[in-house]
C-alpha cells in the first residue's frame, strides 16, 4: 500500500540562494511574465505553503530563479493524523509537544472600581 504524500515548498530558500531577500523583489519579475499578483498574494506566496497555485505561476517561478521543480517542491511522506487525545496530553510519540507550555498568561481577574 503506498503511503500518503505531502510536500515541502522551499520558494524562500531558492530566492535567497539567488540574493532576493525581500518578496517585493518577486512582483515585478512575475508581472513581466504576465503573473499579476497584489503584494499579500507575493508575501504568502513566498512565506506560506501554497495549497493551489496555477502552472503558469509555477512555470514564471522557474523562469525567474532558474531552477527546477524539485528545487521548490519536495514531496515528504504525510504525517499521521495525530488524536485528540495526544494533543491533549501535551506531547506526541516524537517528545514533548512544542507549544506555549508554561508560558500562558495568568487569566485577568477583573473587579469593579472601589468607590
Amino acid at each position: 500500500m503506498t503511503g500518503k504524500l505531502d510536500y515541502q515548498w522551499h520558494l524562500r530558500k531558492v530566492m535567497a540562494t539567488r540574493g532576493m531577500f525581500s518578496t517585493t523583489d518577486l512582483g515585478p519579475l512575475l508581472a513581466e511574465r504576465g503573473i499579476d499578483l497584489s503584494s499579500s498574494q507575493t508575501y504568502r506566496l513566498v512565506v506560506e505553503r501554497p495549497e493551489r497555485l496555477s502552472l503558469k505561476t509555477l512555470m514564471a517561478l522557474l523562469d525567474i530563479l532558474g531552477c527546477t521543480m524539485e528545487d521548490l517542491i519536495e514531496p515528504v511522506a504525510a504525517r499521521p493524523a495525530r488524536g485528540k487525545t495526544a494533543a491533549s496530553s501535551g506531547s506526541t510519540e516524537n517528545g514533548p509537544a512544542t507549544g506555549v507550555g508554561d508560558f500562558r498568561p495568568k487569566r485577568a481577574r477583573v473587579v469593579p472600581p472601589e468607590e
